[in-house]
């Protein structure tokens, strides 16, 4: 579901009138949607390591070099050098005083450090990526813009989640008549989603809506 169809589903649910074309999406109420489906879609994305998230690339390290640029958009899962998984030291001087553990990487502002390596290596970086949205061509991008953006939650929860979350975020009164309802099945779909989105049975991600 796009983000033009999500807009739509929620001016029906708060029973406004729906629009023919993503043009139309220019009232204030508009406006506030369209803002809090973005906020609820980013939310749920970066509260915690969903699968869905897991991104892979390699980055090239010179010999002789400990140093190399983070151009990881996301969080470091894990780094593969030689096929033995390097844990992260968060202690960065100890690299450049060259006194770090074996098979450790640490961080400095923006590069990566690690052991230095008489030869050239491929370091494999597994990550969660930043981002949460991809466009109709399959890039990802931070944030829904244009009509046929899509969320990078699973279709199937996506919906539920991004519009009755929207509602209750709209709307933001317990005493509301579909409040409840609006509740129940936006706290379904994240149930559903923790229960099914992983392979791990010891992996459940937890996800609150804060009301404001």
């Amino acid at each position: 579901m796009n983000y033009f169809d999500l807009v739509n589903k929620c001016l029906v649910e708060l029973s406004y009138k729906q629009v023919n074309s993503f043009s139309e999406l220019i009232k204030n109420d508009h406006k506030k949607i369209k803002n809090i489906i973005n906020v609820i879609n980013t939310e749920v994305c970066n509260y915690d390591n969903w699968d869905f998230k897991l991104r892979k690339t390699t980055l090239q390290l010179p010999a002789s070099t400990s140093e190399l640029d983070n151009t990881i958009d996301g969080k470091i899962a894990s780094i593969v050098v030689d096929g033995h998984v390097y844990k992260y030291f968060d202690r960065p001087e100890d690299f450049i005083m060259g006194k770090a553990p074996s098979k450790t990487y640490s961080r400095f502002n923006d590069k990566l450090l690690l052991p230095e390596f008489d030869e050239n290596k491929q370091i494999n970086v597994i990550y969660y990526t930043s981002n949460t949205v991809k466009t109709e061509d399959g890039t990802e991008k931070t944030e829904l813009e244009n009509e046929n953006d899509i969320s990078l939650i699973p279709e199937v929860f996506a919906e539920p989640i991004l519009v009755y979350g929207t509602c209750m975020r709209m709307k933001a009164n317990p005493q509301h008549v579909k409040f409840a309802y609006w509740l129940s099945m936006y706290n379904s779909a994240l149930a559903n989603m923790r229960s099914k989105i992983s392979i791990d049975a010891n992996y459940s991600p937890t996800v609150r809506l804060q009301r404001y």
